[in-house]
């Protein structure tokens, strides 16, 4: 999922070697980016670059996600994801303001 791709913990294997010269490639400029990042926060200067990344898509998940999911034209998310709350139907979160995802920070191998 996008979470384990921003954060460099994709598991996926599978595809052709022009598929795998795609994800390379993005996890080239992925890398690239979160240089860039760490490079114009000086808090973030002496961490790993994982930390970095998931650093990242702690304080953007939410972002990331209304992009995806409420900004797609004919977007339609109603799968029951948010506990006990209500269908977040055309709501692109549940009733509490949580992003409506499934365990992303779950190992992907345990999803």
């Amino acid at each position: 999922d996008i979470g384990d791709i921003v954060r460099g913990k994709d598991l996926y294997l599978g595809g052709n070697k022009k598929e795998k010269n795609r994800r390379d490639d993005l996890e080239e400029n992925l890398k690239q980016m979160f240089k860039n990042v760490q490079e114009k926060n000086s808090r973030l200067r002496d961490l790993p670059l994982d930390a970095v990344r998931e650093y990242w898509w702690e304080l953007n998940r939410k972002e990331v996600w209304k992009a995806i999911t409420c900004n797609a034209v004919g977007y339609q998310y109603s799968r029951p994801t948010c506990s006990t709350e209500p269908l977040s139907q055309d709501k692109c979160q549940c009733a509490n303001t949580d992003v409506p995802t499934y365990f992303d920070y779950v190992p992907q191998y345990l999803r």
